[in-house]
């Protein structure tokens, strides 16, 4: 039996018994179950529009604790609202979370447990992240990972998969040049701009590379606001203490500078 077909490959995958096949120019199926990021900007240049659930989220940043909360904020506290029985798990956080400002993002720390281990034990913290992922009260998983190798993200990818949970594994930004199983990569930069505070960059997901990164404002509306707020009471500030300047100043520069030699030679003349 021939296995080739005289139809043209576009005809092929357009036709309607080919609707579940993927091209690899396009953005990922909207088939795929996700959770979304709270962030329109981010949604839309993911697969399904969302982080993906039941796979491997890997987060790359130049420092651990520094940016990964207000990036996933938004889609835990999402998951607490409508999983409320269930847990968050920590694996091998670098810093105790700081409660107030997580309660600040809606993010119930009741419902948060958190697993360390003592320095040099990675697989310990690698077993500990597999049993969390097939545990039925756990909603997502955050693992703090930076010595896992290739062959141990694998794992935890088919355990986020036959478990469908939400996993999220954070590493050093060594990492990068290192072969990763994770249907979708991200790479954190902090920014200082008026539109956000934090640049992330789409290194892997199912669909075409990304050329440019994503700019978010990840601090909360309340904080956003007093910025804000206090940003504009410096410029009107300014405003107030900076000196007059005469009226022909505000003409263009050629007639203002013949102005000024006018003046002082009137005054050398004097």
């Amino acid at each position: 039996m021939s296995i080739f077909s005289s139809q043209p490959l576009d005809c092929v995958l357009s036709d309607p018994a080919h609707a579940g096949v993927w091209r690899a120019g396009e953005l990922g199926s909207a088939s795929v179950v996700t959770v979304c990021t709270g962030y329109a900007a981010l949604n839309r240049v993911l697969s399904g529009e969302g982080w993906p659930q039941g796979a491997l989220i890997e987060v790359l940043q130049p420092q651990a604790g520094q940016h990964e909360w207000g990036l996933i904020a938004p889609a835990l506290a999402a998951l607490q609202l409508q999983e409320a029985a269930k847990l968050l798990v920590l694996v091998g956080a670098p810093y105790l979370p700081f409660a107030p400002a997580l309660g600040a993002r809606q993010i119930h720390m009741q419902r948060m447990l958190s697993i360390h281990a003592p320095a040099g034990q990675a697989p310990s913290l690698l077993w500990a992240t597999r049993e969390a992922l097939q545990c039925a009260d756990v909603a997502a998983v955050l693992a703090w990972l930076p010595d896992a190798r290739s062959a141990h993200l694998r794992r935890l990818q088919i355990a986020a998969h036959a478990h469908n949970k939400l996993l999220f594994v954070f590493r050093p930004l060594r990492a990068q040049t290192e072969s990763s199983p994770a249907p979708l990569r991200l790479l954190l930069e902090g920014a200082v701009d008026d539109g956000g505070n934090l640049l992330v960059h789409v290194l892997k997901r199912r669909g075409p590379p990304l050329a440019a990164p994503v700019l978010l404002d990840t601090r909360p509306a309340r904080l956003s606001g007093l910025i804000a707020a206090s940003r504009e009471r410096l410029r009107l500030k300014r405003e107030e203490t900076s000196p007059t300047l005469p009226s022909f100043v505000s003409a263009s520069p050629s007639i203002a500078v013949h102005a000024l030699l006018d003046r002082i030679a009137h005054l050398d003349h004097h």
